[in-house]
């Protein structure tokens, strides 16, 4: 393979939780109940704006105008304090001799965020971090993975994409390219996936 494409959120780093329990605290403050857990469950890859159209259906209800905003205030202080890099993460990055780069579904400012907090900032220039807000591509869309190949200059055959959500795979395999599952809690192997691991250290000499 001549690149390996990363997804972010929940791949490199570890924020699964943390964005839903984001989320948890939000929707405690209007007095509606959710469970972290089971939104991570439920949405993990999953635009944030059909999540939360997904939720204002569950509760019958319109969140106000601030609502995004105020959700990712909480989110930012959530990594401030917690997040973490994923086991074995630098390790991998570190033995890779092929390029690498970022096709996340978050906002840019979200990403850089996120490696500047557990320090993945300088395996990543940033224009070698793409964002579906800028592309206008959402997985399971093949678009912000086949954007990603093209402006890194390697045909879409050519590449592996590292994701832990069901959307990623299904975006990394509309787009041509192998997917590789990162699912430290599975027990099953994803038919999806051309390859699954439980820890990243799996990956190194096999990507």
């Amino acid at each position: 393979m001549d690149l390996i494409i990363f997804d972010c959120d929940g791949t490199l780093v570890d924020s699964e939780y943390l964005c839903n329990l984001g989320m948890e605290q939000q929707l405690a403050e209007m007095g509606l109940i959710v469970n972290a857990e089971e939104l991570v469950s439920q949405y993990r890859g999953v635009k944030l704006d059909i999540i939360i159209k997904a939720l204002e259906k569950k509760f019958a209800t319109s969140f106000h105008a601030s609502f995004e905003a105020e959700y990712r205030q909480k989110v930012n202080a959530l990594f401030e304090q917690h997040l973490k890099a994923n086991e074995g993460v630098i390790e991998l990055i570190e033995s890779l001799t092929v390029p690498i780069c970022i096709a996340s579904s978050a906002p840019r400012i979200k990403i850089k965020h996120a490696l500047k907090v557990t320090g993945l900032d300088k395996y990543f220039n940033d224009e070698h971090i793409f964002s579906a807000h800028e592309v206008g591509s959402w997985k399971p869309e093949p678009g912000l993975f086949l954007h990603a190949a093209k402006a890194m200059n390697v045909a879409p055959e050519k590449c592996s994409v590292i994701e832990d959500s069901v959307v990623g795979l299904q975006a990394a395999n509309a787009a041509n390219m192998k997917s590789i599952y990162y699912a430290p809690d599975a027990l099953e192997k994803n038919a999806l996936a051309s390859m699954q691991v439980r820890h990243m250290s799996e990956l190194i000499n096999q990507v």
